[in-house]
């Protein structure tokens, strides 16, 4: 379907003004022919998957209908989730931006009552909500319809499959008579279409064909693994393709806290959302994944819809999605705007023949690709340092020092070996085998910045650095937890990454005890404790002395020198799905 500039479509300078400020030149293929029908005042049926642009192409006509003379609703949007209705109204916001007088208010469970009370009887044009909390305001008298003129149905096969027929039936009967109803959904069952007989007018037909809105910017792999191994396969590949901001999808609440958890004890710099999550929390991690104030995003199917992130340079179906249009809804937050971006599904098990019928009737284009050895992560690391290095020698934005190189070879070292001695030290500075090669800065430089006790500031952990079973109870030989007492006995020597620990007790001269914020209430264990600071600060496993559980809290004793570091890299990394918040304690309790 062809595109249009929005100049060629009969818009008011304001809409004009608007989507220029947005930077936006052309409309896609969805906005291109629903708008012209919108404005025209006809019923719409538009078919189009997320990330196609529909917003704009319902809310666009819908703006330009509103009289802002008028403090009465005029433009109602039904969607599926909060997480839609909220970015919903954020569109509308910026499309409404030069069009003074208009009032967009998303309304949706698990928000303020009152603050939705003060938004509507100020006169809001414009609602946004779920179907559930838009009949409730209707049942208080808070939301009238009687001035209705634009009614948007958004995502209807997701609001029927999550049971909002009933709903979604009661609001169209109570809507005026004389109003312009747009329908947009990805699949049009047969209850979806019985619903556009019985309350649209002659409608409009318009519909984008799955290869147009199937993210083609998007290259898709899967891979089989086993469960076990899904967590090595992912550090790798963030590792391999130096990945820096993306979203982990998994298929339930308790993998995402647990995902979550190992990725922090790695070095990652992560977040969650699901269900649990509280609506203010939720707002507060998408900003600050929008800002970028971490890499990953660990997320359910909750994240899937309604999710308006830019720039997503990988999405990771660490679980698989129950079926083709939830696996397109994942994929489509990357690849957007004309940009390259990958997406890469793990498959266990019997569900490789998921993955097949998924393919095969979703007609979508993934290629199966065998997982990457470690010597293949490490040789790309070593091409993108090559590549940085040829790069700067060729633009030559470094400044000479011939007289140092000169002094050198002048004592009878080669000109080869200067170059590998300072390759070497600048490896070493950079705490990896190869300097990044996106991000700000070099890694070196990262971590000057990252000293703050920030979790998602925390710099990465080589995977290779501590064994696979770092963390297990097995690992940690006769380390034990006290549970309350102090301890008298000691440790026994254990070799933990490659060094012997030898016995010692609570307190002991050049130690200092630091108390976690978690004890045997969280069911925490010794195997927790110690596979945390090692995963997260890279400190050598003897830093670690004797661990003292309590009902609430743990003292653990921790080399003197690397004490604040301890707590500095701790504080806000999770254990039990707890946030740590380390303190130095004066004396064991």
């Amino acid at each position: 379907m062809e595109k249009r500039p929005f100049n060629e479509l009969g818009l008011s300078p304001e809409i004009l003004k608007a989507v220029d400020k947005m930077g936006f030149e052309e409309a896609s293929p969805i906005q291109t022919a629903v708008i012209p029908h919108g404005l025209a005042g006809k019923d719409v049926i538009g078919q189009s998957a997320t990330g196609s642009g529909k917003t704009a192409a319902f809310a666009i006509p819908a703006i330009e209908k509103v009289d802002v003379k008028m403090r009465q609703v005029q433009v109602l949007v039904l969607c599926p989730t909060r997480e839609l209705a909220v970015q919903v109204a954020e569109e509308f916001g910026k499309l409404a931006f030069f069009k003074k007088g208009l009032m967009e208010v998303p309304i949706y469970g698990g928000q303020s009552y009152e603050r939705q009370f003060r938004a509507l009887h100020a006169g809001a044009q414009v609602v946004i909500g779920t179907p559930g909390r838009v009949m409730d305001h209707m049942a208080r008298g808070t939301l009238k319809l009687d001035a209705l003129k634009v009614v948007v149905l958004d995502e209807v096969d997701r609001m029927l499959d999550m049971g909002f027929r009933d709903d979604i039936e009661h609001i169209l009967k109570s809507v005026p008579a004389e109003r312009q109803c747009l329908f947009f959904s990805a699949t049009m069952p047969r209850l979806i279409q019985d619903l556009i007989k019985r309350y649209t007018r002659d409608p409009v037909w318009v519909r984008i064909e799955a290869h147009a809105q199937n993210a083609p910017q998007v290259e898709q792999i899967y891979f089989e693994v086993d469960r076990r191994s899904k967590i090595e396969l992912l550090t790798r590949l963030i590792d391999l393709h130096d990945f820096r901001f993306g979203i982990i999808f998994c298929s339930t609440k308790i993998m995402v806290d647990e995902l979550d958890e190992h990725l922090h004890a790695r070095g990652y710099s992560t977040d969650r959302l699901h269900g649990d999550i509280t609506q203010a929390q939720r707002t507060r991690v998408m900003d600050k994944f929008r800002r970028r104030g971490f890499e990953f995003l660990v997320a359910t199917d909750v994240a899937a819809r309604g999710l308006d992130v830019d720039d997503l340079e990988v999405v990771f179906n660490f679980d698989l999605p129950n079926d083709a249009e939830d696996y397109t809804h994942r994929i489509g937050r990357t690849g957007r705007a004309g940009k390259q971006g990958m997406a890469f599904t793990f498959v266990a098990g019997r569900e490789l023949y998921k993955m097949q019928n998924m393919i095969h009737f979703g007609r979508l284009k993934i290629r199966r690709e065998r997982v990457p050895s470690m010597d293949e992560v490490e040789e790309a690391r070593g091409n993108v340092f090559f590549e940085k290095l040829r790069a700067t020698l060729e633009e030559k934005k470094f400044r000479a020092h011939d007289q140092m190189v000169q002094r050198l070879i002048e004592q009878g070292y080669t000109s080869t070996d200067v170059a590998s001695a300072l390759i070497h030290l600048l490896q070493q500075g950079s705490g990896a085998d190869v300097p990044p090669a996106k991000g700000p800065g070099t890694k070196a430089e990262r971590i000057a910045k990252n000293e703050a006790p920030k979790a998602a500031k925390v710099e990465r952990a080589d995977p290779s650095a501590f064994p696979a079973k770092a963390t297990s109870a097995s690992a940690l030989g006769s380390a034990r937890s006290t549970h309350g007492k102090p301890s008298g006995d000691k440790f026994a020597a254990q070799k933990r990454g490659g060094f012997e620990r030898q016995a010692r007790t609570g307190r002991e001269p050049g130690f200092t005890t630091v108390t976690f914020n978690i004890g045997r209430a969280q069911l925490v264990t010794p195997a927790d404790l110690v596979g945390k600071i090692a995963g997260v600060t890279r400190l050598p496993a003897q830093v670690v002395g004797a661990i003292d559980i309590h009902e609430e809290h743990t003292n653990v004793d921790v080399a003197t020198e690397h004490a604040a570091t301890v707590v500095a890299k701790l504080a806000g990394i999770r254990v039990k799905s707890q946030s740590l918040k380390p303190v130095l304690a004066p004396g064991v309790e």
